[in-house]
């Protein structure tokens, strides 16, 4: 058992275990994002009252600009042969590269509880269904204790085998998929229009923009500090536009095909409290046991992956900390955090809030990072990039006290500029008021990042 279960944490790879090739990539998002935790963004759009087409291109437009946007994040872990995040040491300081674990923790938090709840939630309507049970809070909390522990089972055991699980998963849930296509293809309406009485902006182009943002943009950017947890194992023989391309393609089918068939979904079958609800309810009986296996095997890819990363963030913040020990409390606060909130938020502001502050957080760090990957011409002291992790001092990344207080801060202030630009459901920053309640989160975040870490470099290298 010890041999099947990853001991490895963020310490550098060998280049003898750098056999991957580029489009390993591929299988991994693929399987990884066919979803319920994913297709739910889906079901996003259509809640903020857009019609079928006009979700489709939100979803589609954001997801381009932002597989685009995160593809390069892929050659930070392939050039230093480590997690993204224990790179950006190279920017931010063997301890400043906190910042990068800090918001990969957030992130992939998020989306654990996402992907426990959609799929414990299915789990339990399905099974309700079938066997009549009311469909009461304890049901619900078997299910989403069921696939926390499933998904914990299969992180644990680490890169390879997940690999392996999500190149399997992505066949059976096209299937699955396919069926549902059959199934709700009846009720399903090409020409639906939305409700734009109900639009979650008010008008139309904002509340569009809101939906490229959370339901397409923001799908790639959650990857910003995982990218490299799978790049790393890449060979070095290939070539920084192979890893990038695949990065971008297999994010690109990843995120867009689950999630236009969450709006698919949404719009046959519409529930305006649950996704999950509302797919059970809307098919026919037929359907019922496949929906059972979206449940579970659809989760099993998301949830691990997100796990795995999980796991290493905070064994990169815990040195002393395995990368097992580290991802078995991530998941137990995850899952609490799941219990917690789904009787106490309203899912549609919860999600969207969550999903563009994280955003903001994470585009701020992913612009300087790539900024100075292109600046730095991708060069890094694998060794001295480890020195935080082997609780040592000095080096070419120690900057001052293991700290490049100019990355941070560029980092802080982009970070605070995209949420003062976020315009959601319950909340408008000053800055997205001041441009007639227009979502500037991102390019906010972007723009001021990039600039003051332009001039801190500048000044520092004086």
């Amino acid at each position: 058992m010890a041999e099947l279960i990853e001991t490895r944490g963020v310490e550098t790879v060998p280049d003898s275990e750098r056999t991957a090739k580029p489009g390993s990539l591929i299988r991994v998002f693929l399987g990884a994002n066919l979803s319920l935790s994913v297709m739910v963004f889906g079901w996003i759009a259509i809640l903020y009252g857009l019609g079928f087409w006009e979700a489709v291109s939100a979803i589609v437009v954001g997801t381009v600009i932002g597989a685009a946007f995160v593809a390069r994040t892929a050659l930070l872990g392939w050039k230093a042969a480590t997690n993204n995040s224990v790179a950006s040491g190279a920017y931010f300081g063997v301890r400043g590269r906190l910042v990068g674990s800090f918001v990969g923790l957030l992130i992939t938090m998020q989306y654990i509880a996402l992907t426990v709840w959609t799929g414990g939630e299915m789990t339990s309507a399905s099974l309700s269904r079938l066997f009549g049970f009311e469909l009461s809070d304890l049901a619900l909390s078997f299910g989403y204790g069921l696939i926390a522990i499933l998904i914990v089972l299969f992180a644990i055991i680490g890169y390879r085998f997940i690999l392996k699980l999500n190149a399997l998963i992505a066949p059976v849930m096209i299937l699955l998929m396919a069926l549902t296509l059959i199934a709700l293809w009846p009720s399903f309406d090409a020409g639906y229009a939305g409700e734009p009485e109900l639009y979650a902006l008010g008008s139309f182009w904002p509340t569009w923009l809101l939906a490229v943002l959370t339901a397409g943009l923001a799908g790639p950017v959650s990857y910003v500090t995982q990218t490299g947890d799978w790049s790393r194992y890449i060979s070095k023989s290939n070539s920084e536009s192979q890893v990038v391309s695949n990065t971008f393609i297999a994010m690109l089918v990843g995120l867009t095909l689950p999630t236009v068939f969450g709006a698919f979904v949404a719009t046959a079958a519409f529930d305006e409290f649950s996704f999950a609800a509302g797919y059970v309810a809307g098919s026919p009986a037929w359907l019922v046991v496949p929906l059972l296996l979206v449940a579970i095997v659809g989760s099993l890819g998301q949830g691990s992956i997100n796990l795995y990363s999980m796991g290493l963030d905070l064994d990169a913040i815990l040195p002393k900390f395995s990368r097992l020990k580290s991802t078995i409390l991530v998941a137990v606060i995850s899952t609490a955090l799941v219990f917690i909130g789904r009787f106490v938020f309203d899912a549609e502001a919860a999600v969207t809030n969550s999903v563009l502050f994280l955003t903001a957080l994470a585009s701020s760090w992913a612009s300087i990072s790539i900024f100075m990957y292109w600046r730095t011409k991708g060069q890094f002291d694998q060794v001295d990039l480890q020195v935080f992790n082997s609780q040592r001092k000095g080096g070419q990344y120690w900057f001052t006290g293991g700290w490049n207080f100019g990355a941070v801060f560029s980092w802080a202030l982009g970070a605070t500029a995209g949420i003062l630009g976020v315009s959601s459901v319950d909340y408008v920053g000053p800055l997205a008021e001041a441009f007639g309640g227009l979502d500037l989160s991102v390019a906010a975040a972007v723009v001021v990042s990039i600039s003051t870490m332009a001039i801190a470099s500048t000044v520092r290298r004086k």
